[in-house]
């Protein structure tokens, strides 16, 4: 928020506000959860979602959630499905290598690229590209498009998601904030958390130079880069283990309690 106020962008921390749509003051907005009832609490009687009770309390109103019981469901499966999956640990981040395979210029980023353009595509070139994450796929050049093994289309979302996947793990904050306001706000600032910690990691392994900005490189065209990556994506697997199993049961209350207000 101070970097806004300056005008100042970031190639790294920016990601967490323009690509997940939740503002800065949306995230440090509190919220109760449903089934509680703030008392002189004026800044929420505006806010989306809630409704005013007798007593003058504002409180989550729940018969909103049966228009979200699709999207539920939906989420609820891809999350069921995505934890009952082993990791998959050999893509070593070259999602965003592929993302400026052959292209002229840095269209992504206004960072050099570490090993320049011709170095950039004899990486590609000499791996094999198996991201299984479709939004990460869907930002690929026309000529990395291709090379990647399997095709991981939005159609094939719930076949591919899996735990080793970074995005699919900082993902989990995109999940729960859309929850919000029928869940309680601090799964989503842990989600964030740990959204933030695996966008540095993923950046750290792409092929942009951000030495200038503090983030040593992880060297993933290496044996010892490799390394490093997998270790981390190991980590952030076990991390979101818990919150991806909170995040289910949370879905299953809202679900549950979506039933019982269109009853």
């Amino acid at each position: 928020m101070e970097r806004r106020e300056r005008g100042e962008s970031h190639p790294v921390h920016d990601f967490l506000f323009e690509y997940y749509n939740l503002s800065p003051g949306a995230l440090e907005r509190w919220h109760p959860g449903l089934d509680v009832a703030l008392a002189d609490a004026p800044e929420y009687r505006a806010a989306s979602a809630y409704i005013v009770r007798d007593d003058d309390s504002v409180t989550v109103d729940a018969s909103r959630l049966a228009a979200r019981l699709p999207g539920l469901r939906w989420t609820r499966d891809l999350l069921s499905r995505t934890a009952g999956r082993t990791p998959r640990l050999q893509c070593f981040g070259l999602h965003e290598w592929a993302m400026v395979y052959r292209e002229p210029q840095e269209r992504r980023h206004a960072v050099p690229l570490r090993l320049g353009a011709a170095g950039t595509d004899e990486v590609v070139e000499s791996h094999k590209l198996v991201c299984t994450h479709a939004d990460a796929f869907r930002f690929y050049t026309d000529a990395a498009r291709p090379l990647n093994r399997p095709t991981p289309t939005r159609e094939r979302q719930l076949e591919l998601e899996q735990p080793g996947c970074l995005h699919a793990n900082m993902d989990l904050y995109r999940i729960a904030f859309r929850m919000l306001p029928f869940i309680e706000s601090s799964l989503v600032a842990d989600a964030f958390e740990l959204a933030s910690d695996i966008r540095e990691v993923d950046m750290r392994a792409s092929p942009y130079d951000l030495r200038d900005h503090g983030y040593a490189p992880i060297a993933i065209e290496t044996t010892e880069g490799k390394a490093e990556y997998v270790r981390h994506q190991r980590e952030f697997a076990r991390r979101a283990e818990p919150l991806r199993r909170r995040l289910i049961d949370q879905a299953d209350a809202l679900i549950t309690r979506a039933h019982k207000e269109a009853a």
